[in-house]
């Protein structure tokens, strides 16, 4: 889905994009909802409060993510997306009173200094957006736009995870593409521009991928906690990289590497302290 935004280049608005990426999403979340049941009925609330927040927190990383990938390179967009998980296991903590076990705090901290290290390539551009040097200050603004986004989506990944507890998950992804849709619509006043044929393919790939990614998010979070998964989303780097280098020609830096092989570690980790705490569970039970 970023890839497509990227491959925008900015010559579409925002708000245009945030339009299409939730207007195509409702196909493929309408025959999800279709292979169910009754779509009335799956998608009933009784929650459009707490609907409203995950919209508005989710249009939020969604639009401060498109506009931090027109400053920067997707595989750096997508490092410093990881500074949500960090922000998620807080937010879990004290919001929805998990419990989050030393092993996971210690897996995303030591992550999240790997974001750091991949940041390192960009901090004297950060210190020229604040001293004023316009030439340099393009990193910086999407460095700002990319942690936006990350808290925007910690917020987001939250919510999901309690909207789970009361609602049906075809409800929390329905009204969430409703609602961006409405609020990317709600900006065709500031005036739009007709795409062309690429653009057009670029949107609706835009749209397909991220309607998929969001009802394969929501049913992940519906069966685990968001602290325990919020790990995962390091993995996506990998793909960023590859589709950077086959469809951007956009290598990464080393320090994106390096930064990687840290915030990969911290996630095996998880990973394997997690099933070494579960084993003696499933002994018990069987006994």
């Amino acid at each position: 889905m970023l890839a497509c935004v990227k491959g925008l280049g900015g010559g579409i608005p925002t708000g245009e994009v945030i339009f299409f990426r939730s207007f195509v999403a409702l196909f493929p979340l309408l025959i999800w909802l279709k292979c169910q049941g009754n779509i009335l009925a799956l998608i009933k609330t009784k929650n459009i409060f707490g609907h409203l927040i995950r919209g508005f927190s989710g249009t939020g990383g969604m639009y401060f993510n498109y506009l931090a990938l027109v400053y920067i390179s997707l595989a750096d967009a997508t490092a410093i997306s990881y500074a949500a998980p960090l922000f998620t296991v807080v937010m879990a903590a004290i919001l929805l009173k998990e419990h989050v076990r030393f092993s996971r705090w210690l897996a995303v901290i030591v992550g999240f200094s790997g974001i750091l290290v991949m940041l390192s390539a960009h901090l004297n551009a950060t210190e020229s957006f604040f001293s004023g040097d316009a030439a340099s200050a393009t990193s910086g603004i999407g460095i700002m736009f990319a942690l936006l986004a990350a808290f925007c989506s910690a917020a987001s990944s939250v919510q999901i995870r309690f909207l789970n507890g009361v609602e049906k998950p075809g409800a929390i992804v329905f009204y969430f593409s409703l609602m961006t849709m409405l609020i990317g619509l709600a900006t065709i006043f500031f005036g739009w521009p007709m795409p062309d044929a690429l653009q057009l393919l670029l949107l609706i790939g835009c749209g397909f991928f991220g309607g998929m990614a969001q009802i394969l998010i929501t049913l992940s979070l519906r069966y685990a906690d968001a602290s325990l998964l919020a790990p995962f989303d390091y993995t996506t780097l990998v793909w960023s990289m590859l589709i950077g280098y086959f469809f951007l020609d956009n290598l990464p830096t080393s320090t994106t590497i390096i930064g990687a092989a840290i915030v990969a570690t911290a996630g095996i980790f998880t990973i394997w302290s997690e099933r070494r705490l579960r084993k003696p569970r499933i002994v018990r039970g069987i006994n």
